[in-house]
């Protein structure tokens, strides 16, 4: 996997992971590979934590 992928699935890994907590009423719906439409507040350092723990290996 390159890593434009890996940054891809994380992101939105986490956006659903916070939308799914409930977090600032926040709604994600995915649409082609290329798009994702957001609604509500994202955590960015949850976001970014995601994104950097995907790059470093993590889960």
């Amino acid at each position: 996997m390159n890593i434009e992928n890996q940054v891809r699935e994380a992101i939105i890994a986490e956006l659903k992971r916070q939308s799914e907590a409930g977090q600032q009423g926040l709604r994600v719906r995915t649409g082609e590979a290329e798009t994702i439409t957001i609604e509500g507040q994202v955590n960015l350092d949850e976001l970014t934590m995601a994104v950097v723990g995907s790059l470093a290996g993590g889960p």
